[in-house]
């Protein structure tokens, strides 16, 4: 019936109104036109790469308002459309109406999560770190699979890719770094943050036995020049050495590779993704800023139950997610209990599902700790 589309458009009136007003459109609004007046200051334009920045953060902040005053029009004419059905006791309207109202409410979810990123890194790329942890070449071969996984959903979304570290391993890899650059990377991605557990039939295991491996995922904000970080020069030790490689004339004949080690912390970074060292040291540099600037994050929520319950999602033991290949099929987040069957589209980069999942449970203010509890994927 026509009449049932009313209850669903009003819910959803006052769904975007109280986004709206948590918005603070106004003041985005002024910041908009505070940053397009910079546009037109005499030699603008002769820093390319400063002028792209300044264009890049007016179009984010208009992303985080237009499609929301977009959306309002959008309801208002779903509104109209239903009335003139109402009115003119025309019920073929419903037809018509289901679509929008469904579409509406989907682009409603879909800002609703954008409208969660707006933390002070989060539309920033990452740098993405993963480890693979106790059980040899099996776990090795699962830290491959995690990094092609995330490669994937990066080239699905058509995100720059690059790969500044990598330490193999005979069945795969000990570690890697992989640096992803796009609009709002770190906002989607650091809730991947944690430790990734597989179950299967291995296939290094001659006995066909099943073997579970885990591997930790670390995701880390590329800084822009508006968020500071200081590292003082004498807190860092700074080696270099030649990159490994598989021989022949592409093996690293000079002192290319670096590693910072900025001793308060103990935080080490390293970087051999190219042949130039002064390149591997920006590199290097860059990778290091935003480890402190997570690390420093950390010592701030340090005191706080928040705190507590993101430290649990990222150590040791307490698994974020589960991927199980044998004797069924099924990915599941321990934290907001979202799973899917078809583990293969996962493991091929679809995985956006569990990140709105998660961004979601987020928006809704549900509990998404991580939970050990893992009978059903034995």
């Amino acid at each position: 019936m026509l009449e049932d589309y009313k209850q669903p458009l009003d819910t959803l009136k006052e769904d975007i109104k109280q986004v709206w007003d948590k918005l603070d459109a106004p003041s985005i609004d002024k910041k908009i036109k505070e940053t397009e007046a910079l546009t037109t200051a005499e030699g603008f334009w002769d820093d390319v790469e400063k002028a792209q920045k300044v264009m890049n953060d007016i179009k984010l902040l208009k992303g985080r308002v237009e499609p929301w005053r977009q959306l309002i029009a959008d309801v208002d004419d779903a509104y109209t459309l239903y009335e003139l059905g109402i009115e003119g006791g025309d019920q073929s309207v419903e037809n018509e109406l289901k679509p929008v109202v469904e579409g509406l409410q989907k682009k409603f979810e879909e800002l609703s999560i954008l409208n969660l990123l707006s933390g002070e890194a989060d539309k920033n790329g990452c740098f993405l770190t993963i480890h693979s942890g106790a059980g040899g070449t099996e776990a090795c071969d699962w830290a491959y699979m995690l990094s092609r996984m995330y490669i994937r959903w990066a080239e699905r979304h058509g995100y720059k890719l690059e790969t500044i570290d990598l330490q193999e391993d005979e069945g795969g890899i000990k570690s890697t770094t992989i640096q992803i650059e796009g609009d709002y990377v770190y906002g989607h991605l650091k809730g991947e943050a944690g430790v990734h557990r597989l179950v299967r039939i291995s296939p290094f295991d001659a006995n066909a036995r099943r073997h579970t491996s885990f591997s930790s995922v670390f995701v880390f904000p590329i800084l822009d020049d508006t968020i500071e970080v200081n590292i003082r020069p004498e807190d860092l030790r700074v080696d270099t050495y030649r990159s490994g490689g598989k021989g022949g004339q592409h093996v690293n004949k000079t002192d290319s590779a670096v590693r910072f080690t900025h001793i308060p912390t103990g935080i080490v970074v390293q970087c051999d993704s190219e042949r130039s060292q002064i390149m591997n040291r920006q590199t290097c540099m860059n990778l290091l800023r935003a480890k402190l600037y997570a690390y420093y994050e950390e010592q701030r929520q340090k005191e706080t139950a928040k705190f507590g319950a993101e430290k649990k999602d990222i150590s040791w033991g307490n698994q974020i997610r589960s991927y199980v290949f044998q004797p069924y099929t099924m990915v599941k987040d321990n934290r907001t209990k979202f799973s899917v069957g078809d583990i293969q589209s996962v493991m091929d980069g679809d995985i956006d599902q569990f990140i709105d999942s998660f961004l979601q449970a987020q928006w809704k203010g549900l509990p998404v700790s991580g939970d050990d509890d893992d009978d059903d994927l034995e």
